[in-house]
């Protein structure tokens, strides 16, 4: 028998059945699963992300393939999706910690309890989101799948007194708008997912990675800095190269994430009535305080309502300053995406990209 033959596969890092449990268990019950108010939603959001994709397309000129195909799950079944894509994001490093995990007598537990943590995250998770936009099933039968998690839309509804049409609307409009990012720029999805896959790829499976982590925590708290202000866990375990590329990735978040809320507001404005308080309940629930903003901390959840800050900030920055059509170059190419200091700094983003510009978007 050749070693082939013989060889086993590293155990997985991550028990991820039971992630799926108990992210499921942290989620509960959807609270109007079975109102007779979610009876609607499937068939709205059929003909709703229509409708947005057509506006996002007039507003932004960038124009996905094909259709979109609305998925309205409840929070399981968005937990359930999310940790699919998850295995499949992060298959490559799992092996690598795998084949250390193999060689250590504690693998049971530390699976388990690695479970435990992102099984608790996304559950978490699940009680908040409203919609996503999963790039990595773009091969979906039914479309590219754009989800929305009818449980929690209906709760906004009722909670605020939202009038269904529109508020569904104005959600679509936001997750269309990360589609249109995501395949109507040709490069944007490998681009993504390219940066993505190259932190992962300096990821670190030696122990020792977590004792340097604590170690560079303290010296932050020494100096009167909080270690999880920028990017949560995930930055205070990363490697200098890794921050480097994750600069990068929050960086093009920050764009996405800011173009989508302004596109969201400004469609809004003009095809969704009650539009403004919408963005107002949005914007006061991303701002958490209380325990909810320390999980938030932890995590890194506070550092992407940060980015939606930060981004619309830059994306009004830039209209406000080269007219409508001036974030139009930004597609054309990665080397035109903004810097971190460019984020901050509209003016300087348009100072460099100026003369390229002058050959005019999908002209």
């Amino acid at each position: 028998m050749t070693s082939a033959e013989t060889e086993v596969r590293a155990p997985d890092p991550v028990d991820w059945p039971t992630a799926r449990r108990i992210a499921r268990l942290v989620a509960g019950r959807d609270p109007l699963a079975d109102s007779y108010l979610a009876a609607s939603l499937q068939s709205d959001f059929d003909a709703l992300t229509v409708r947005a994709e057509e506006l996002v397309a007039d507003y932004t000129g960038l124009r996905a393939p094909g259709a979109a195909g609305a998925r309205v799950l409840d929070r399981g079944d968005w937990v359930d999706a999310n940790v699919t894509s998850m295995q499949a994001m992060l298959e490559p490093l799992m092996q690598r910690f795998g084949a250390r995990l193999a060689r250590s007598p504690i693998a049971p537990v530390s699976r388990r309890i690695t479970a435990g943590e992102l099984g608790a995250l996304l559950g978490y998770m699940s009680q908040r989101v409203l919609g996503q936009y999963d790039l990595l099933v773009p091969d979906d039968p039914r479309g590219d799948a754009v989800y929305y998690v009818g449980g929690n839309i209906l709760g906004l509804e009722k909670r605020f007194a939202f009038r269904p049409h529109d508020f569904r609307l104005w959600i679509a409009i936001h997750e269309v708008t990360h589609r249109a990012q995501f395949t109507g720029v040709p490069w944007m999805r490998g681009y993504f997912l390219g940066l993505v896959h190259k932190a992962l790829d300096l990821v670190d499976p030696d122990p020792q990675t977590v004792l340097r982590a604590i170690t560079r925590a303290l010296d932050e708290v020494r100096a009167g800095r909080n270690p999880l202000d920028e990017g949560g866990v995930v930055n205070l375990f990363a490697s200098p190269e890794q921050r480097g590329v994750l600069g990068q990735v929050q960086s093009l978040m920050t764009l996405l994430e800011g173009h989508g809320n302004v596109v969201m507001d400004d469609v809004g404005a003009e095809h969704v009535a009650g539009q403004a308080r919408m963005s107002r309940v949005l914007s006061q629930r991303r701002k958490a305080g209380g325990l909810t903003g320390l999980v938030h901390k932890a995590l890194g959840v506070e550092q992407k309502m940060r980015q939606y800050e930060r981004g619309e900030q830059f994306v009004r920055g830039v209209l406000d300053a080269g007219g409508p059509r001036a974030l139009d170059v930004v597609w054309e190419s990665p080397d035109n995406l903004p810097s971190p200091a460019e984020i901050a700094d509209p003016g300087a983003w348009l100072a460099r990209v100026r003369p390229v510009r002058a050959a005019g978007f999908g002209s």
